[in-house]
């Protein structure tokens, strides 16, 4: 069963805490499928993962640039894992089909949004009558990650 964390941004924009969990799961040698919700949304984050910390990279791609397999994280706003990912990240409420082939999925949402808390919550519900194991993580003063519920 796919382990599901829901990350509740309180302090940082989506693109920094983004970075940081990406930075994580490439370094425990994890492959990700970023799903957002338009392709003007994987064109900003594609952008933002080439200049979001300068000593930092993380190797990206999208199908613009192709190569799927090359790249450990994969930005989209399809239903696809054509990098054979083990973590789906899903952002902007995007769709959550096909979670279930996935080791983990990481919920990303703003808790300064009113809708977007709304819609986690529904979220939270459907992956529970699922049965699937849940976690609730949200940003402190610093923009790391407490666990605040499971």
């Amino acid at each position: 069963m796919t382990d599901i964390g829901f990350y509740h941004l309180t302090k940082t924009p989506l693109e920094h805490a983004l970075l940081r969990l990406l930075e994580k799961a490439v370094g425990a040698g994890k492959r990700a499928v970023v799903r957002t919700s338009s392709e003007e949304k994987v064109a900003f984050l594609n952008g933002a993962l080439w200049t979001n910390d300068a000593a930092s990279f993380l190797p990206h791609g999208t199908q613009k640039e192709g190569n799927a397999d090359q790249h450990p994280i994969w930005l989209t706003a399809e239903i696809e894992n054509p990098n054979a990912a083990d973590v789906l990240v899903l952002t902007d409420g995007a769709d959550t089909k096909s979670f279930e082939t996935y080791d983990r999925c990481l919920e990303i949402f703003d808790g300064n949004n009113d809708e977007s808390v709304v819609a986690a919550r529904e979220r939270w519900k459907t992956y529970k009558e699922a049965g699937c194991a849940l976690t609730y993580w949200q940003q402190n003063d610093r923009g790391g990650w407490e666990k605040k519920g499971e």
